[in-house]
């Protein structure tokens, strides 16, 4: 006759690990498809000033960026304004090799819609942004912008009170 044992303790089944590594690649798949990564660095302290009627731009894809304003670093690169193109600090001799690598980059269509932004410090004497808009005219870069912050200056010391 055949014997039956009777457990006496019950035990927990464990936990099935089977799906973990299919949840692990969807995590890592979210996050890679959601992060941005930074293009640049700023090396060159941008405040920059507040307008009222502002437009937000369609294509950011188009659209090159000057960076204007004092270096991060005043012991190496002084308290003067400087221009960032990409990386690195440049003279404004080197604003139309920028332009025209921008636009090799782009394809055939989108060239004549390229726009250029210029995100100036709020404190920046306007004699170097005009030097750096003479070069664009000559580069043919036509389509300028400016980064600008929402609000006058009035209404954020207002709303700081």
């Amino acid at each position: 006759m055949a014997r039956f044992k009777h457990k006496s303790k019950s035990e927990t089944p464990g936990i099935s690990t089977a799906s973990l590594p299919d949840i692990v690649f969807m995590l890592l798949f979210f996050f890679m498809v959601s992060t941005t990564i930074r293009d640049t660095s700023l090396k060159v302290a941008v405040t920059t000033p507040f307008a009222t009627e502002l437009v937000k731009l369609e294509k950011k894809s188009l659209v090159s960026f000057i960076y204007i304003g004092r270096p991060h670093d005043k012991e190496t690169f002084g308290t003067a304004p400087r221009i960032q193109l990409n990386d690195a600090f440049a003279s404004t001799e080197k604003i139309r090799e920028f332009i025209s690598s921008e636009r090799e980059k782009m394809s055939e269509g989108d060239r004549n819609k390229m726009s250029v932004s210029l995100k100036a410090d709020g404190d920046t004497d306007m004699g170097i942004i005009t030097d750096v808009k003479q070069e664009l005219r000559k580069a043919s870069a036509l389509k300028i912008n400016y980064s600008a912050k929402s609000g006058t200056q009035k209404q954020i010391f207002d709303n700081l009170k």
